[in-house]
């Protein structure tokens, strides 16, 4: 008898962790509607165009947060109504402005990215390198060029560490 409950065990019976195993699916092929839907994604100008409005989206909400924050200097003299007034101008210029901060950076750092990955034909950390770069470049442009290498430099670094903290190159 002991030898037949060994037969059984080794014999071609499932075990219990065959049985869970859910069923291989069968791979699907993407429809044309999702193969439409990536081409107009890659497309750099579409992406760029989408991250500067995302970004402007953004920084309209910081804005409007931190507008609210502002204290005005005389607040003692003000009455209630003259600083719901203040309040409420100072969060739609603080809004704005970092509409158009968070717009720009976005719209010229996916197109960087996106024109160096392209260029490149890779999608790795030296594409985010260089879109931070431009992009650091670019926005500190006005204050000349000491301030164009040190915005480069910054948001170059600051861009890896976001990767990093994403982890989206493996």
């Amino acid at each position: 008898m002991a030898s037949d409950t060994g037969n059984e065990s080794t014999n071609g019976s499932s075990s219990p962790k065959e049985a869970e195993r859910p069923p291989i699916e069968p791979i699907r092929l993407p429809t044309v509607e999702e193969i439409r839907g990536q081409d107009i994604w890659n497309n750099c100008a579409m992406r760029s165009v989408v991250s500067g409005v995302m970004g402007g989206g953004l920084g309209l909400f910081m804005g409007l947060f931190l507008g609210a924050l502002d204290n005005p200097l005389m607040q003692e003299e003000m009455t209630g109504k003259q600083q719901f007034i203040y309040q409420a101008k100072q969060m739609g210029r603080r809004s704005w402005s970092s509409c158009k901060a968070f717009a720009v950076m976005g719209l010229v750092f996916s197109a960087a990215e996106c024109v160096v990955e392209k260029a490149r034909a890779k999608h790795d950390m030296t594409n985010t390198v260089v879109a931070g770069c431009v992009t650091g470049g670019a926005i500190s442009a006005k204050g000349g060029p000491k301030a164009a290498c040190a915005g480069c430099a910054g948001f170059a670094a600051f861009s890896v560490v976001i990767e990093k903290f994403l982890d989206r190159h493996n």
